[in-house]
């Protein structure tokens, strides 16, 4: 345990300390849930191990910058890492435990010769197709996590939807006897999504940042209207591009099939707009549900 943790959180960094305490708790008949994440937390974040709270006993929460899921050209390096202050939050929405392991201690045998778990059709499609890799990455170390951890529930945010259905994938085909639970997104006043990357933005770049999410439920609006949705999603793009976006994306799919594009509008309940876009160097993802429009 670390000395200097906050009252009330244990810290720690090896393998043995995380299976001991859990074990401990196990012996006592509490239920665990975790919440994993890779730090620099926000209000986001400290609602799922809110969440979290209300679903066990206990909560673990994990803070790892993974390598394998950032390209050679993505912020890896730069990625904003404040685990003294994360400590404090997580501390203050009632986490028991914080797992803090460095690269070794999660890759053993070394980040080149780890065994990779590759999620098909949802892996190479939205943030994916322009992320090479990512998802593997992603799914490898969750499965890691899982497997040290033994969660009865995991929690995860919606605003990275493809994720979520991917790490659900994941658990439902290798019999992970964990519930995923998605927690819906935060968002300022404005609309834009809570996530570490906003921190990159200048203050004309922050202005313009919840358009993103604007397109995305106009994009559902339009469809919804009957607007055919390859011209709907051309015109989103078309209408972000023209205020200073890169467009990875944006798409209209059934939740429940990422991976499959949707031709029309159909009074299908999972109908969600998703979108990636670049402003400067910082890369926003959000998406909407066909049941968000009604809020």
């Amino acid at each position: 345990m670390n000395e200097s943790a906050p009252a009330g959180l244990a810290v720690v960094r090896e393998v043995p300390a995380l299976r001991a305490a859990v074990a401990a708790w196990r012996r006592q008949g509490a239920r665990i849930a975790f919440v994993p994440t890779m730090g620099n937390l926000h209000a986001g974040h400290f609602a799922l191990v809110e969440e979290a709270r209300r679903q066990a006993d206990r909560v673990v929460a994990s803070i790892f910058v993974n390598p394998t899921q950032f390209g050679p050209s993505e912020d890896f390096q730069r990625y904003p890492r404040t685990p003294e202050q994360d400590a404090q939050g997580l501390a203050r929405v009632g986490c028991d435990l914080l797992f803090l392991p460095d690269v070794e201690t999660l890759y053993p045998l070394g980040v080149e010769r780890s065994v990779r778990i590759v999620v098909p059709d949802l892996a190479d499609v939205l943030c994916g197709a322009h992320r090479p890799g990512h998802f593997a990455g992603v799914a490898t170390v969750v499965a890691r996590l899982f497997n040290l951890v033994q969660p009865d529930v995991a929690v995860f945010g919606r605003k990275d939807l493809q994720q979520l259905q991917l790490i659900r994938h994941l658990v439902a085909d290798l019999a992970f006897p964990v519930r995923i639970l998605g927690v819906p997104t935060r968002r300022e006043a404005d609309g834009l999504a809570l996530s570490s990357r906003n921190q990159y933005l200048d203050a004309e770049q922050r202005q313009r940042a919840p358009a993103l999410y604007r397109a995305l439920r106009g994009l559902l609006t339009e469809v919804r209207a009957g607007v055919a949705v390859g011209r709907a999603e051309r015109a989103a793009a078309e209408a972000l591009a023209a205020q200073g976006f890169e467009v990875d994306y944006v798409a209209v799919r059934r939740e429940s099939a990422l991976h499959s594009p949707v031709v029309a509008f159909e009074q299908q309940p999972d109908l969600v707009a998703l979108g990636a876009a670049r402003l400067g160097t910082t890369r926003l993802i959000d998406n909407v549900a066909l049941a968000e429009l009604e809020d």
